[in-house]
């Protein structure tokens, strides 16, 4: 019985992290809780030396002193702040206008506005909230399908966990100990299909079931002409200030992803403040939002690693590996099958929980098949927009849910999201199969080391022609002759005695 608990202690702690988490404790103390006890009987088997376990405090002390993290409360307080700034509002109402005289005017603009809001919060609650408020009542007054209005808002808004500045990308960086610009530099053309994906989606249902996506009505486009092109660029102009801000900063290389989203925060007070927003109670706000999202993400961390490292220590990360690498398709079959593993505990955990937790389990694995892990990252990101968006517990459901009208329908909202989950599958999908989808941005040119000349021109020493090294010194004959420095005379050697 012992020896059969010491061979099968990684798989007994994995599945008491999966029941865990089922039963819905808290992950961060469940985590922990779940590492310390099956510690001890580490130590009690013999499986782990107690010295082993002086990690623990370089591992906790890795987490409160990790520069990259510090990212996530600036991002965290830049979208709280936006969702009160009037941005969104802007936005809407311009690309409303806009795209309102075709069927489904409004579904476009809302994900349009979706992914410019995802390229300046990175958060998905500021996007889903901020667009629910402000274009599901117009969307249900001009006769929108309430399951396709709600289903386009809650997809629109989770694109922020692929488009940069994404928080995702920088979770997953960290985790994967890659470089968030490459991160964000991979995300760009997946994050440009899952747009096309989602406007193609609205144009297959404005063409089969027209009545669901009706066009705007001639009196309720108000503005037409340069009323209307200035109406769009007073939402677009701040939004691509503040986008430079973000992420022109990263990826021309004047600043890290920290000090970008410092300056995003600056940007988006003084956009409040230009639009008449700014108040000491709507800074107060953004910022209790975010001291409760960073401490959670602190908290999940330490658990995380209290749970990693007594995983480690009993053989977790070689079963893991031993499991994974052995699946047949090499490569492609072990992407299917952790995208599959990952699509549902996505049921059950939301995005920090996978990324602090499961994440650091596949990331050795993938690495010994040979996977780009900024493809397998983003790939991973793509997936985990699914996590908010499918029931019963999406978050971005839950955001719609608390600020839609008391006549949407809870099973509406629930009903309305299926189609676009699968659209997120789709594009999953398309990176597996077409991974230059992820790297294309990534990749240098080659150079071929056996075309590399080096050529180093010598100046002539006096050398007859053909040589370029010059000739051999020339020997004066008889004896050497004594000079001094100016001035100083030095006497003639005496001559030899004859």
């Amino acid at each position: 019985m012992i020896e059969l608990l010491k061979h099968n202690m990684a798989p007994l702690m994995f599945m008491g992290l999966i029941v865990g988490m089922i039963v819905g404790y808290p992950a961060a103390f469940s985590l922990a809780a779940i590492g310390l006890f099956f510690g001890i009987i580490g130590l009690q088997l013999g499986l782990i030396d107690p010295i082993y376990f002086g990690n623990l405090t370089y591992q906790l002390f890795s987490v409160v002193s990790n520069d990259l993290l510090l990212a996530i409360p600036f991002f965290t307080l830049m979208g709280a702040i936006l969702e009160r700034a009037g941005l969104a509002e802007d936005l809407l109402e311009g690309f409303g206008q806009l795209f309102g005289g075709v069927r489904g005017g409004l579904s476009y603009a809302v994900i349009i506005v979706g992914a410019i809001l995802g390229a300046i919060t990175g958060t998905v609650a500021a996007s889903v909230i901020a667009m629910g408020l402000i274009s599901l009542p117009v969307m249900m007054k001009y006769g929108y399908s309430i399951r396709h209005a709600t289903g386009v808002i809650a997809a629109a808004g989770t694109v922020t966990q692929l488009v940069p500045p994404s928080l995702v990308l920088v979770v997953l960086a960290d985790q994967l100990g890659k470089s968030v610009g490459d991160m964000y530099l991979g995300a760009i053309i997946p994050s440009m299909i899952q747009i096309a994906l989602f406007c193609i989606w609205v144009w297959i249902v404005s063409r089969i079931w027209p009545d669901a996506v009706p066009a705007l009505p001639p009196e309720a486009r108000t503005l037409r002409g340069w009323p209307l092109f200035w109406r769009c660029m007073r939402g677009m102009v701040p939004s691509l200030v503040l986008i430079f801000l973000v992420l022109g900063t990263i990826f021309m290389g004047l600043a890290t992803p920290t000090e970008a989203g410092a300056m995003g925060v600056v940007g988006a007070i003084a956009l409040a403040w230009l639009n008449g927003r700014f108040s000491w109670p709507l800074m107060i706000q953004g910022m209790e939002m975010t001291m409760r999202i960073t401490a959670m993400v602190v908290f999940i961390l330490i658990g995380s690693r209290v749970f990693s490292l007594v995983f480690q220590g009993v053989g977790g990360k070689e079963w893991i590996e031993t499991l994974l690498t052995s699946l047949p398709g090499g490569q492609v079959g072990f992407l299917i099958f952790v995208n599959l593993f990952v699509f549902v505990l996505a049921f059950f955990l939301d995005f920090f929980e996978i990324a602090f937790i499961i994440i650091p389990l596949l990331a050795p694995a993938a690495e010994k098949l040979g996977i780009d892990l900024i493809w397998f990252g983003v790939l991973l990101g793509a997936n985990m927009q699914t996590s908010f968006m499918h029931p019963p517990f999406g978050f971005a459901l839950f955001y719609l849910r608390g600020i839609a009208p008391k006549e949407v329908k809870s099973s509406d909202i629930y009903w309305g999201a299926i189609p676009w989950v699968f659209l997120q599958l789709i594009l999953c999908a398309i990176l597996i199969f077409f991974p230059r989808t992820v790297t294309y941005f990534l990749e240098k040119p080659k150079v071929d080391a056996s075309k590399i000349e080096i050529r180093i021109d010598q100046p002539s020493l006096g050398a007859p022609p053909g040589n370029p090294f010059g000739g051999p010194p020339v020997i004066p004959s008889g004896p050497p002759v004594l000079t001094g420095p100016p001035g100083i005379d030095i006497p003639p050697p005496p001559s030899a005695p004859k």
